[in-house]
C-alpha cells in the first residue's frame, strides 16, 4: 500500500490526480490519500514502521521531524517521496536504492511530467542489471524475446546491459528460457521460493495466485532483485516494474555496487 499524505487543499487536489494515475497505470498501483491524519505524528509513524510506501506533499521539514524518531537504516525501511504542492518537483527523500524510492520517483515524475530530483551519492554509477522472467511452461523462445526486446526498449537499455536471466527454480528446465539465455549468450540462474521470498516486501504487486501456484508473490520481480543484489552484494531495486504478456513476466532490476 501507498499512502500520499497531504496537509492543504491544494495538495489534497494533487494528492487525487496521482492516487488516479497510478492506478490507471500500465501495471496498477494501489495507492490511498491521507488528508490531515490526526493525530498526524502517531498516524504518519504508525505507516512508517508498518512498511507502508509514502508520498508527502508537503515541506520536507515537517517529513524529516516526523520520522526522525522510526527511522531505522536503508535496507529494512519502507520508501519515503516528498512533492511540491504545485507538483513541479518529485525527492526520493528515504530508501532510494535500497527500498526502491527512486524508481518509483521516476514513475511518479513520468506520470506528473515534473522534475525528478536525485540526491544519492551513487547514481551515477554504472549498475548491474539483470532481467527476471516468469513463463507458462512451454512457452516458445520467440515469446519470450519479444516480451524482453520490448521491456529493454522500456527501460532504455539493450542485451549489453544485461548481467544475467533469471527464474523460479522450478523454471530450471524451462527449454524457451534456457534457449533465450543461450541465443543472447547470457547466464540463466533460478533461485528456489525460500529465497526469492527474502524480496518480498520490495515488489511493486503481489499476486496471491502465484503465491498459491508456486510459493512467491510474484517470480520475475523477485528473481531479478535477488540476482541484481548477490551481484553487488548490495541493495537492488526494481528499474522495470513486471511487464507481461499471455505467456510471460518480466521485470528488470539493478544494483549498484558498494
Amino acid at each position: 500500500m501507498i499512502r500520499i499524505i497531504c496537509l492543504t487543499k491544494v495538495g489534497q487536489q494533487l494528492a487525487r490526480r496521482l492516487q488516479y494515475l497510478l492506478n490507471s497505470a500500465s501495471t496498477p498501483i494501489n495507492c490511498e490519500v491521507c488528508f490531515k491524519p490526526a493525530p498526524f505524528k502517531d498516524v504518519v509513524q504508525g505507516y512508517f514502521t508498518q512498511g507502508e510506501t509514502l508520498i508527502f506533499i508537503c515541506a520536507t521539514g515537517i517529513v524529516m521531524r516526523t520520522l526522525a524518531p522510526v527511522i531505522n537504516d536503508k535496507y529494512s525501511d519502507p520508501a519515503v517521496l516528498v512533492l511540491d504542492e504545485q507538483g513541479q518537483f518529485v525527492i526520493p527523500f528515504l530508501s532510494g536504492h535500497e527500498g526502491g524510492a527512486n524508481e518509483l520517483a521516476r514513475q511518479v515524475s513520468e506520470l506528473l511530467e515534473n522534475q525528478l530530483v536525485l540526491t544519492t551519492a551513487n547514481s551515477y554509477l554504472k549498475p548491474k542489471y539483470v532481467v527476471g522472467m516468469g513463463c507458462e511452461r512451454h512457452c516458445p523462445e520467440q515469446v519470450l524475446l519479444g516480451l524482453l526486446e520490448e521491456c529493454l526498449v522500456k527501460a532504455g537499455l539493450t542485451i549489453d546491459d544485461i548481467s544475467a536471466i533469471t527464474s523460479i527454480d522450478i523454471k530450471s528446465d524451462e527449454v524457451g528460457l534456457i534457449a533465450l539465455a543461450n541465443t543472447l549468450q547470457k547466464p540463466y540462474v533460478t533461485f528456489d521460493a525460500k529465497t526469492l521470498s527474502l524480496m518480498e516486501d520490495r515488489l511493486s504487486t503481489k499476486s496471491d495466485y502465484i503465491l498459491k501456484t508456486v510459493g512467491v508473490y510474484g517470480v520475475a520481480e523477485s528473481a531479478a532483485l535477488y540476482k541484481a543484489q548477490q551481484l553487488t552484494n548490495n541493495g537492488s531495486e526494481l528499474l522495470l516494474n513486471k511487464h507481461k504478456n499471455k505467456q510471460a513476466t518480466c521485470a528488470i532490476a539493478r544494483s549498484y555496487s558498494l
